[in-house]
């Protein structure tokens, strides 16, 4: 008799916690957490996958624009505002599966973060410059195996340029190969487009093989909307894992000679073993250039 009392309330006491939403595991037992594909979450949030690669994916319906990073400690962005961490990411059979509260975490900032009006006679197309640091006669600095800094500029400032030329922007490379130039053409190249914002990619190395991170520049003189340009790129870099070195200051001549908003993005340290594979690494570099567009994204909002 006392074991099917005993019964009878483990019973209710089960009806009662699942009512409330809350489930608790028996010991030994862990709860599964349910995942889902991109596509189901797309579907479920009435969006559609507008971009998509190994380690990002960009989600759109008519107002709002979902930029989700797919690589462990991966964040997301609704409306170009950093919202929180992605969570657990797997793949199944080749598709990317995410955790099935990411529906809800992302359905409630839907809207609510939706870029402001822009002033009468302002474009949402922007011009932007697109800097490869050295090249030519000037290789940058360089790593134990040979690999020259110029050639990791060029392959992250083209794929930043690819991105923000798919989201509308005109954008101009001061150099597209191999080929030397001049300091000062690549400050006169920003100032003869007009350009509303000038980005110079690098890789940074100092004696010090424990160095590490990105940092972004602007110059001493920096305008507002440099600065404003600069915070936005460092909140949204921080989203790769690289270390924040934060926003510094320094008279660079392609940041002083030109005359719109400005700066150089150091990407990281060559001079660091483990930095250096990192900035060789293809899907790697796709993340920094992913997240450097995410910045101006912002900004331009």
């Amino acid at each position: 008799m006392r074991k099917g009392l005993l019964a009878i309330a483990v019973t209710l006491l089960m009806g009662v916690v699942g009512c409330q939403g809350t489930r608790v595991a028996p010991p030994g037992v862990t709860w599964v957490e349910r995942t889902i594909s991109i596509a189901d979450l797309a579907k479920r949030l009435g969006m559609r996958i507008d971009e998509q690669d190994d380690t990002f994916v960009v989600l759109r319906n008519g107002t709002d624009t979902v930029l989700i990073f797919t690589h462990d400690g991966g964040r997301f962005f609704v409306n170009g505002k950093p919202i929180g961490p992605v969570g657990k990411v797997r793949k199944v059979s080749g598709a990317v599966h995410v955790q099935e509260a990411l529906v809800e975490k992302i359905r409630s900032q839907l809207g609510t973060a939706a870029p402001p009006a822009r002033p009468p006679g302002t474009t949402r197309r922007a011009t932007i410059v697109v800097d490869p640091g050295h090249g030519g006669r000037d290789p940058g600095t360089t790593v134990a195996a040979g690999v020259y800094e110029k050639s990791i500029n060029l392959k992250v400032a083209s794929k930043l340029a690819g991105i923000l030329r798919r989201r509308g922007h005109a954008v101009t490379m001061t150099r597209q190969d191999d080929q030397a130039v001049e300091l000062e053409e690549r400050a006169a190249i920003a100032n003869r487009r007009g350009a509303d914002l000038f980005v110079s990619i690098h890789s940074d190395s100092v004696p010090d093989p424990s160095a590490h991170g990105f940092t972004v520049y602007i110059a001493n003189g920096a305008s507002h909307q440099s600065q404003a340009v600069a915070q936005a790129i460092v909140r949204a870099m921080q989203t790769t894992g690289q270390q924040s070195r934060g926003v510094r200051r320094g008279d660079y001549r392609v940041l002083v000679k030109t005359t719109g908003p400005a700066v150089l993005i150091e990407l990281g340290y060559l001079s660091n073993r483990r930095e250096a594979r990192k900035l060789q690494d293809d899907a790697f570099q796709n993340r920094l250039a992913i997240a450097i567009a995410a910045g101006i994204g912002d900004y331009l909002r």
